[in-house]
């Protein structure tokens, strides 16, 4: 859509673009060689596959299941033009993948840019289009409020009334407009458009084709998905054309059958919210005896059974004791002695910001059961609010009203006889998601020293700390070392923080987990 705002801007919405950056060369033979090679004496390379092969082999393995020989080819896209629901709901909502994202923490967010479901027209689409003017008129008046704010703040933290030099002046400054922006942007729409490098295999893109209908969006996640395919199609033909199933239909899809109709269930949420007694993640299960059965599986790993519980415990978790703590590498799945902590698990109950938790589900092997956000959102505005933005009164009332009038045009749009999954896309990062999310200590232990650094995004920091703590109460030797890069390395290797320019100037290390975070 192209629509004039006064002299300044732009709505803009050029629809997907999708482009195949790198690929391989010839990923049907590929994956045939790979089948031919487990009943060969050698190794068999792409280019001694026969016709009869290709039309044998290849639909042999795909139909009996034998899928792994498809995952060898990998794909890397460049994606652009695309929705942030699409992105969280659908491209990011399984393990299988890599990306590199553009930050709507980093990256201003100065030109309109929304998808537009096509289906929608006529007093739909103008319904829609100003949702989106209203709702980035409201990140730019944010931004402008909360910079003050923001570079007051880290001033005091960083004591720049003691400090001469001038270019750490200006990083501060800097630094207090990306803290502005990162905090506005709750009013944005899930709508707004991304880009990102998008690699998968062949295997995950075959799955991505067959189940594009099965999430909030399908009718853009079919779309960029069949995209991706034709540039793969381009490249080899075969690689669809002789084998593979298609996108599953609405009928085949039980989510279609079984999910609420409507808006969601105000009551149900509210209990939900009480569930959480204060949190944003609140422990729900654990394994009862997991330090017991994490020290066994030290044990049985070295073959030492002459250590007791503690001491076997520290040789996989005090960094002291287990250089593997130390490295920025995340090396733990690779390390014999890491692996006995996958057998800890443990489960909760979280609320966060549509915004923060797409960056929380990157942590792709702690899995989170995400809900179907067209069925679940209640009629009623539902959002997580920055405290940034509650604590000032101003922010407060702009906040207010753009949440407010982004949930006002989601009705306007349904009783206009849009479709939920398209009326959605109108709601703001703010909007609230409830889900449970599990994992091993071995990747929550990971997934815990990324994000209690002060660097990471409030809620999720916030997150963290709710559950280092709750687990700390039930299993205390687990998580005697656990903590952000400059608690773990601290006193056994510099430097310290492994952020660099980034270090956010405040010596967590001397106090954790005891720290006041005020931005």
């Amino acid at each position: 859509m192209a629509q004039q705002i006064g002299a300044l801007e732009t709505v803009v919405d050029g629809g997907p673009q999708v482009r195949l950056r790198n690929g391989f060369e010839h990923p049907y033979d590929d994956a045939i060689a790979a089948a031919r090679t487990c009943y060969s004496p050698r190794v068999i390379e792409a280019d001694e596959v026969t016709e009869r092969q290709r039309n044998n082999i290849g639909p042999l393995t795909f139909q009996g299941g034998h899928h792994t020989v498809y995952q060898h080819a990998t794909f890397e896209f460049s994606l652009s033009g695309i929705s942030r629901q699409l992105v969280w709901c659908f491209l990011h909502a399984f393990p299988f993948y890599n990306t590199e994202q553009q930050s709507q923490r980093y990256v201003r967010l100065d030109q309109i840019r929304a998808h537009v479901p096509p289906a929608l027209g006529g007093e739909a689409r103008a319904v829609y289009e100003a949702s989106a003017v209203r709702a980035w008129a409201a990140y730019r008046e944010l931004t402008r409020r909360l910079t003050p704010v923001t570079r007051g703040i880290l001033h005091e933290l960083w004591h720049l009334d003691r400090r001469k030099n001038e270019a750490f002046g200006k990083n501060v400054a800097k630094e207090a407009e990306k803290k502005a922006i990162e905090t506005a942007r709750y009013v944005i729409p899930i709508s707004c458009q991304t880009a990102m490098v998008y690699t998968v295999s062949g295997l995950v893109l075959h799955r991505l084709r067959r189940m594009a209908g099965a999430c909030d969006v399908p009718d853009e996640a079919r779309d960029v998905v069949g995209r991706m395919v034709a540039e793969v199609e381009r490249l080899d033909p075969s690689f669809f054309g002789a084998v593979g199933e298609p996108p599953l239909p609405d009928e085949a899809i039980p989510e279609n059958a079984l999910a609420a109709p409507g808006v969601g269930d105000a009551a149900a949420l509210e209990a939900f919210d009480k569930s959480l007694d204060g949190r944003r993640s609140r422990l729900v299960d654990w394994g009862a005896r997991a330090p017991q059965v994490v020290a066994d599986a030290v044990r049985g790993v070295l073959g030492r059974s002459d250590l007791d519980d503690a001491a076997a415990l520290a040789l996989a978790l005090d960094p002291a004791r287990n250089p593997y703590r130390l490295e920025t590498l995340n090396v733990s799945t690779h390390a014999p002695l890491m692996r006995a902590l996958e057998h800890a698990h443990y489960v909760f109950r979280k609320k966060l910001s549509h915004s923060a938790d797409s960056q929380d589900q990157r942590h792709r092997m702690v899995a989170g059961s995400r809900p179907l956000l067209s069925r679940t959102v209640p009629a009623h505005v539902d959002v997580v609010e920055p405290e940034l933005i509650r604590d000032d009164p101003a922010c407060h009332a702009i906040f207010r009203e753009a949440v407010e009038a982004a949930w006002d045009a989601r009705a306007r749009l349904l009783a206009l006889g849009a479709a939920p999954q398209h009326a959605l896309y109108v709601l703001p990062n703010a909007l609230a998601v409830r889900f449970e999310e599990s994992g091993s200590l071995l990747h929550l232990l990971h997934k815990w020293t990324m994000r209690t650094c002060l660097n990471a995004q409030r809620e999720i920091w916030d997150a963290s700390m709710d559950e280092i703590t709750q687990v700390r109460a039930v299993h205390p030797e687990l998580m005697r070392h656990v903590g952000p890069p400059c608690a773990v390395r601290s006193g056994r290797i510099r430097p310290r923080c492994t952020e660099g320019s980034h270090f956010c100037g405040i010596p967590v290390w001397r106090s954790f987990p005891h720290v006041e975070r005020r931005i």
